[in-house]
């Protein structure tokens, strides 16, 4: 071989039909070959591919139609291309454990919805502040990883059938093909196996909460919350009447033993896979004892699944629901952190024994989310562009954390330690102890960066100095420019 070619993997097969394909169909082919060779394993993850001219001469075609189906790859997130380091398989392999959904969407709509109570502006103070572009606040939806062209094809398409749809009257669960949608979705990614009946359909986690607070709580209700934890929850339960237990957090998840000091408690509010806002995942064990807790207590836990789909690593932990085998845990998660922060849909599947409950209290309420949007949101499932699409933010929120960090790491080495990086939206940046964090804050606010401190979403807990760095809806210039700039500040920081 002449020196400074890299072989061909003898995993990577030869495409069966290449020698009888047009131009485009090669393009096809190939990228398909090498798509089945990542999903199926034969090529590692992080593992580099051959050259494009490699491949090109191996296969007899032209090095543009190689590129091409590079191209292709990398833009559905099965590769990456650096410049000097070649083309490798993404970290992630993403078919591995989220494959295309393809289940029927021409069963006939049932009388069957979601309940959601859209109180949002009331609830406005309880957001973190977030906001798309501005380190580091911009823990969100990236805007510019949707595609219009793809979801602006589905939505044309559902506005031409929602004249079937009767104005008058939605389904109280949500449209069937979404729900059966998200039935099949939770099934293949999260090990969630549930039926469309299961599903409810709201405007997103908290209209959820909401909701279960409604059916569930009463003045005085004792609920244990995470500390630190998400605001928005915890101001939903006090709206409710509910009294707060709050439970310490640690590297393993919500301590679950400390539940014991408080038998009244019936109701669990946790973020399992990746907690809000530590990051940790919630050991196997502690999530055992969770469910344990709640079928001999006949205590109610609501599992707030806001970014488990963007593990960077491997793919997470099943949900906690998935384990649930006494029906006491209302799973709830949102379109609005995987597609975009303005969609307002999410999804709750909930038990049996409270499916009566919401329904009165859906059929009483409504349904906020348009039938249009219900169905639109059913096809791009279905097409397998909203799989497309997540692969294609999990990689790009990858590389922005990546250059983040790599821009601390040149300038504040040794000045600070990252947690809870290994998915989702945002990590945790704990400074020296001692530092002024205060001070850091005002430095950086000069040069137009944002900060959050992780002692404003305690409420028992205490912590050192800490930041909780969003930076899933920056471009990677503003992730390294931002970056830079930060670092500089923690750099000459004593």
């Amino acid at each position: 071989m002449a020196r400074g070619k890299t072989a061909l993997s003898p995993d990577l097969p030869f495409p069966p039909t290449l020698p009888q394909a047009g131009n485009r169909s090669k393009r096809d082919c190939i990228a398909n070959t090498i798509r089945n060779a990542i999903s199926t394993g034969l090529l590692s993850a992080q593992g580099r591919l051959p050259s494009s001219r490699t491949l090109a001469d191996r296969w007899h075609v032209s090095r543009g139609t190689v590129e091409a189906a590079f191209d292709r790859l990398c833009s559905e997130g099965y590769i990456t291309r650096t410049p000097g380091s070649g083309t490798r398989v993404s970290a992630a392999v993403p078919d591995s454990f989220l494959p295309s959904l393809t289940a029927d969407l021409h069963k006939p709509n049932d009388r069957l919805a979601a309940d959601v109570l859209d109180r949002g502006m009331l609830l406005t103070s309880a957001e973190a502040p977030v906001q798309a572009g501005i380190p580091f606040i911009a823990r969100l939806a990236a805007p510019d990883l949707l595609r219009a062209s793809h979801w602006h094809k589905h939505a044309a398409e559902a506005a031409k059938d929602s004249g079937t749809i009767d104005a008058d009257f939605m389904p109280t669960r949500g449209l069937y093909p979404l729900r059966q949608q998200v039935a099949a979705y939770l099934g293949v990614f999260r090990g969630l196996l549930c039926r469309p009946e299961d599903i409810f359909i709201t405007s997103g986690i908290r209209h959820a909460i909401d909701a279960v607070a409604r059916v569930l709580l009463e003045p005085s209700s004792k609920v244990a919350i995470e500390d630190p934890g998400y605001p928005g929850a915890s101001q939903i339960f006090e709206l409710a009447g509910a009294d707060m237990v709050d439970i310490a957090v640690d590297e393993y998840g919500m301590k679950v033993a400390d539940l014991e000091k408080h038998p009244d408690i019936s109701l669990v509010y946790t973020t399992p896979a990746h907690q809000s806002p530590l990051g940790v995942t919630m050991s196997v064990d502690r999530r055992e004892s969770l469910l344990k807790w709640s079928h001999q207590n006949q205590g109610w836990i609501i599992e707030d699944d806001y970014d488990g789909e963007f593990s960077f690593q491997s793919a997470p932990l099943p949900a906690l629901k998935s384990q649930d085998q006494h029906q006491r845990v209302i799973y709830c998660s949102s379109f609005n952190k995987t597609v975009a922060a303005n969609l307002r849909v999410g999804f709750m599947v909930v038990p049996p024994a409270l499916q009566n409950r919401m329904l009165a209290l859906s059929e009483m309420i409504g349904s906020p989310v348009s039938g249009t949007t219900q169905l639109a949101l059913a096809a791009f499932m279905a097409s397998g562009d909203f799989s497309s699409h997540l692969r294609r933010c999990r990689q790009a929120y990858q590389q922005r954390r990546d250059v983040l960090i790599r821009e601390l790491e040149r300038h504040a080495s040794g000045k600070y330690n990252v947690t809870g990086g290994h998915a989702g939206f945002h990590f945790i940046l704990w400074l020296k102890p001692g530092t002024d964090e205060q001070d850091i804050v005002n430095q950086a606010a000069t040069v137009g960066i944002a900060l959050q401190s992780l002692g404003s979403l305690c409420r028992r807990a205490s912590f050192g100095p800490a930041f909780i760095m969003g930076y899933s809806a920056l471009s990677l210039s503003q992730a390294r420019f931002s970056g830079r700039k930060l670092g500089l500040i923690l750099g000459a920081s004593s």
